[in-house]
């Protein structure tokens, strides 16, 4: 019989990928989840560790039963948020992060509708990139994180994370009034061969969904200008200095003079609300209800073109 404390240490090794990052994730000491692993693999009958280096990595049989001790893990931790539920008050610390067009777009009145109802909630937010802000929601530092995922370029997740896709809107080409294919009703991308770009520094997902899109056209993109912030971009292409690719959440503010074209193939963006699976608590459940919530409010879109929610 394995016992779910010792499920719960191979699950946190098989996360955290070390001794250490599993003690602190489950607040107990290394030589604490050596013992428990110690004493699952007597229970199973198979090595489930072998050496690495200074460290460890789990052998095959290892790998087979972090899968089950994941799965068991969340369904666990739903049960008990479930129980929870019916007498707990939602209220302390919840933490946030998020990509800034869509913190812009959802968040302020997901929040204000949550703290207007929840007054002892204390949520604090961030905004960044997924590419940084999944390993802090994997390490315990965030509670949600509203990412991205461009069709281009489907952003990966690690296991032991719920999903749920908010929204699926278009992504279009921004384009000074003065650029030649301004007037246009809609842009092959490989026609913008030559262009120069504004994107998102490299590495995030917005930077590889404008490399993998442009690539499967046969165009290298020339990236001169890498800013975070879409209003920055905006700016550029407003005065002709570059083109960009926008998703509809980032579409306004706007600049006077800036032309969005759709473009070909078509190019779509999810939003996403992701937490950890086995952390489901009721502020967690609380703020998914309240942005899907605001989601079917706002099924007309967001002001900047054609996208459709999910």
């Amino acid at each position: 019989m394995f016992t779910l404390d010792r499920l719960r240490a191979l699950d946190a090794l098989a996360v955290h990928g070390s001794m250490a990052g599993a003690a602190r994730a489950l607040h107990i000491t290394p030589s604490g989840v050596s013992q428990q692993l110690a004493k699952l693999e007597r229970e199973s009958g198979h090595r489930l560790l072998e050496p690495d280096g200074r460290g460890v990595r789990l052998t095959h049989a290892g790998r087979v039963l972090a899968g089950h001790a994941a799965r068991v893990v969340a369904q666990v931790a739903t049960a008990e948020a479930d129980l929870s539920e019916l007498r707990a008050e939602i209220l302390g610390p919840l933490r946030l992060g998020g990509v800034g067009s869509s913190l812009r777009a959802l968040l302020p009145s997901a929040l204000a509708t949550l703290t207007e109802t929840y007054p002892r909630l204390a949520p604090t937010v961030v905004d960044g990139e997924a590419v940084d802000m999944v390993p802090m929601l994997v390490r315990g530092e965030l509670d949600v994180v509203l990412a991205e995922s461009w069709e281009s370029r489907p952003t990966p997740l690690p296991a032991g994370l719920g999903v749920r896709t908010l929204v699926v809107e278009e992504v279009r080409v921004a384009l000074s009034e003065a650029h030649p294919l301004a007037g246009r009703a809609e842009v092959d991308l490989a026609e913008l061969d030559g262009s120069v770009w504004a994107a998102c520094p490299e590495g995030t997902d917005p930077y590889e969904a404008l490399v993998q899109a442009l690539r499967g056209r046969g165009v290298e993109p020339e990236v001169r200008y890498t800013v975070i912030e879409y209003a920055t971009q905006l700016a550029l292409v407003a005065r002709n200095l570059a083109v960009a690719l926008v998703p509809e959440m980032a579409q306004r503010p706007c600049p006077e003079g800036v032309r969005f074209v759709p473009g070909s193939p078509a190019l779509r963006r999810e939003v996403l609300v992701v937490w950890r699976a086995h952390a489901w608590s009721p502020s967690v459940r609380a703020l998914v209800s309240a942005l899907s919530d605001l989601v079917e409010r706002r099924r007309d879109g967001w002001g900047g073109g054609d996208g459709r929610v999910a």
